[in-house]
């Protein structure tokens, strides 16, 4: 056993106190050629501060001790570490101080003058059972930190997932802004003055990153509305209107479907309502409605008033917050007004979105709405258009009128296919001499020409041969917008029917 014993004792730390200097001595000579390490302490006051200040697998006390007796030392110990293993040595085999012993816990004991062979036998049972206790205390540490590196790597990954998930989202919302002009930056915005509120209102760090978020995707939705209504660069239809209504559920559902979307679906799923229950989809109103999607309801409209739709021109940031004033109570809540009007005041915005086409991808899908089909130039709608925002976000300088004369003749001559055939190739002989400019077929049989310089000189051989032999004449005219500003197609109307 005294093998095996030693094998026990050899990596664990005993703590001995006992007042019998002698005792002490030798007892500390016998643990020390088992135990690791062992301290001697003379009373239990002292061995109580040892204990404090040490780690120790065994504590083996003596009960009758000067200044802090065995039973109030073990006390003291046990309400410190309750699974301690202790062993008593005494002189008296009082049933009293076994009793309260036993009560604390003790794990076994000794009675003086000491029997070595049954220290070994209570030291061997308390040692084994210290060391499963130990064991058991590093596999749960071990355990512990297992599950804590296990976690922290399954956060890790979940934080990964949620960031895909998040840059495939704002790669569709990105796909649905890049097909129209308009919309182009138009979340970001958005999701920008929603910060900026919601830290006015003090929410908290978490609050604001979710609604950050949400506001990124809240036209998610619109990936399902279809070109003709989200392109139209004129007002929607009634029936288009609640069409285009459609997106909020859609981007709802595609939210709510993904676990860590949940919150920012909800906030989705709110931002067309309105404080007075007329929004939409659900027609809720006030405290009803999700308090972050408050705040995104007046920055969408906001965004909204400050950028210009091709039939509307823009507000500057004083009108619209003076008209987001006027809202209050009615479209939004009146703390986001009262927020937002104090943060927004001061926003700059530098570069304007606008809905007229800049390259020939958005060229060509513009003409789905203006273009004549019949010399595919464009059309007068888009001429009026053109003519309320130029100087603003387009800039002509120059009006020149092509108009053909004796065409009414032509026509009855030689029948409304060839008028028709004489139209288009008109049409497509301008384009090819002037492909800078914008053309547009003007009443009928006249057409006019859009340019920010002044047009060179050009041979007309390259017109149809019936205008070149002379059966039908061109007039030109030309007006120069500096000169003469006009911002509608009844003003351009009135200007050329005084020149003839």
């Amino acid at each position: 056993m005294l093998n095996e014993l030693k094998l026990l004792a050899s990596t664990l730390n005993v703590l001995y106190v006992e007042d019998e200097k002698e005792l002490r001595e030798t007892m500390a000579q016998y643990l020390g050629k088992l135990f690791k390490n062992i301290l001697t302490c003379k009373d239990g006051k002292e061995g109580l501060e040892a204990f404090k200040n040490g780690l120790f697998d065994v504590v083996i006390t003596d009960l009758q001790m000067p200044k802090m007796d065995g039973v109030a030392m073990i006390k003291e110990i046990k309400s410190i570490k309750p699974d301690q293993e202790i062993i008593i040595i005494s002189a008296y085999a009082q049933t009293s101080y076994f009793m309260e012993c036993i009560r604390q816990g003790v794990g076994g004991y000794i009675i003086k003058p000491i029997d070595f062979d049954q220290l070994n036998s209570e030291l061997f049972k308390v040692l084994s059972k210290a060391i499963a206790l130990k064991e058991n205390l590093n596999y749960r540490n071990e355990l512990e930190s297992l599950v804590k590196e296990r976690t922290q790597e399954t956060l890790k990954l979940l934080e990964q997932q949620v960031q895909n998930h998040q840059k495939t989202l704002e790669a569709l919302v990105e796909l649905v802004e890049d097909r129209d002009t308009y919309t182009g930056g138009h979340s970001q915005r958005v999701a920008n003055y929603c910060l900026k509120i919601a830290k006015a209102m003090n929410y908290d760090e978490k609050s604001c990153n979710l609604l950050y978020r949400a506001a990124i995707l809240h036209d998610i939705g619109k990936i399902s509305t279809l070109d003709s209504i989200l392109l139209k660069p004129s007002k929607l239809s009634e029936d288009e209107y609640k069409l285009i209504q459609d997106h909020v559920k859609v981007g709802f559902e595609v939210l709510r479907k993904i676990p860590m979307f949940e919150e920012l679906a909800q906030i989705v799923y709110s931002h067309h309502e309105r404080y007075d229950g007329a929004g939409y989809p659900r027609g809720i109103s006030g405290d009803l409605i999700t308090p972050l999607a408050r705040i995104m309801t007046l920055a969408d409209a906001f965004d909204a008033m400050t950028t210009n739709r091709i039939y509307r021109a823009r507000k500057s940031v004083d009108e619209a917050i003076e008209e987001i004033k006027t809202q209050s109570k009615k479209q939004f809540d009146p703390d986001v007004v009262k927020a937002a009007v104090d943060v927004l005041k001061d926003i700059s915005i530098q570069n304007h979105p606008h809905q007229f086409p800049q390259t020939e991808t958005e060229k060509e899908r513009f003409s789905y709405f203006f273009k004549d089909a019949l010399t595919g130039v464009y059309n007068t709608r888009y001429l009026d258009l053109i003519l309320m925002n130029n100087g603003q976000d387009v800039d002509y300088r120059y009006v020149y009128g092509f108009f053909l004369e004796n065409f009414t003749r032509y026509n009855k001559s030689q029948g409304w296919e060839k008028g028709d055939e004489l139209l288009h190739s008109f049409a497509a002989s301008l384009m090819t001499i002037f492909p800078k400019t914008a053309i547009f077929r003007y009443h009928g049989d006249d057409f006019l020409l859009l340019c920010n310089e002044p047009l060179e000189d050009f041979n007309q051989s390259i017109f149809p041969k019936c205008i070149t032999q002379g059966d039908i004449g061109i007039k030109r005219h030309i007006l120069d917008l500096d000169k003469k500003r006009v911002k509608s197609l009844k003003e351009i109307d009135e200007y050329f029917s005084n020149l003839d």
